[in-house]
């Protein structure tokens, strides 16, 4: 093959929290095949003759599609083109990735992994959540609500973890905080859901297991919610993400917001 292909994270969400490899592999790009996550403005790094092709998918999508799109992107390295496969936060955090690089093995096609960075880090860091505060939580676990993604939930092991982070699970939000319960989480352990991470638009609702349904009603995907006694400490104390721009010329980073 002439060509190559990147599989790229796209970050959280900010459009500006991309990696610098990926923005620069991204800039090389003949074509981009895209995800759902990816917001629209991250796609402004590619050059503007570059084709975008959205192939994100959602439930009850075709069980085919993504079979379709690793020869989509196979197809197009052996017609001898810089292919980027874009996707929302890091490629191997549910995202499918390891799916992907195990096709283009197959097919003997040239690939890149460009990792980026995660929304179950980005978007509890954005809130203030610290996922393993010293004396607080040891440890913490990742965990993908929507059971299309990653099997169904082991809710035990859930329940036992300092912190547990979940990634698209605001439709199942009553029942994880059931689940949680059930299997020995106290009622009142602190939960943070937070909608659009890293975004302008981003909200963040701090409840309980016992009453955080209620209060997040109304929370769209995407959301990632945490759960454990980290959250507890950045409600109490009010802290909020700050955003700085960092002026090239001299390197002096600037406050342009506070949430």
């Amino acid at each position: 093959m002439n060509g190559a292909i990147y599989i790229v994270g796209a970050g959280p969400g900010d459009p500006s929290l991309i990696t610098v490899r990926g923005a620069e592999v991204l800039a090389r790009a003949d074509i981009v095949f895209f995800d759902r996550l990816v917001h629209p403005e991250t796609l402004a790094y590619a050059p503007p003759t570059a084709r975008r092709i959205y192939v994100g998918k959602s439930r009850g999508a075709d069980p085919d599609a993504q079979a379709n799109i690793h020869e989509r992107m196979i197809a197009e390295a052996r017609a001898g083109r810089v292919v980027v496969r874009l996707k929302g936060g890091d490629p191997f955090v549910f995202g499918r990735g390891g799916e992907e690089i195990q096709a283009l093995a197959g097919a003997g096609a040239p690939f890149e992994i460009v990792p980026g960075v995660s929304a179950a880090v980005a978007a509890p860091a954005g809130a203030g959540i610290s996922l393993s505060l010293r004396g607080v939580a040891s440890a913490f676990g990742v965990f993908a609500a929507h059971s299309a993604a990653g099997g169904e939930i082991d809710w035990g092991l859930a329940a036992r973890m300092p912190t547990a982070v979940f990634l698209m699970g605001v439709a199942r939000l009553p029942e994880l905080a059931a689940r949680l319960i059930e299997c020995g989480r106290a009622p009142s352990t602190p939960v943070a859901v937070i909608e659009r991470a890293t975004l302008p638009e981003e909200r963040v609702v701090f409840g309980t297991l016992a009453d955080i349904a209620d209060r997040a009603r109304g929370v769209e995907s995407p959301a990632t919610i945490v759960v454990g006694e980290t959250v507890g400490v950045a409600a109490s104390l009010g802290v909020r993400g700050r955003r700085f721009r960092v002026e090239r010329e001299t390197l002096s980073p600037t406050l342009i917001e506070a949430r």
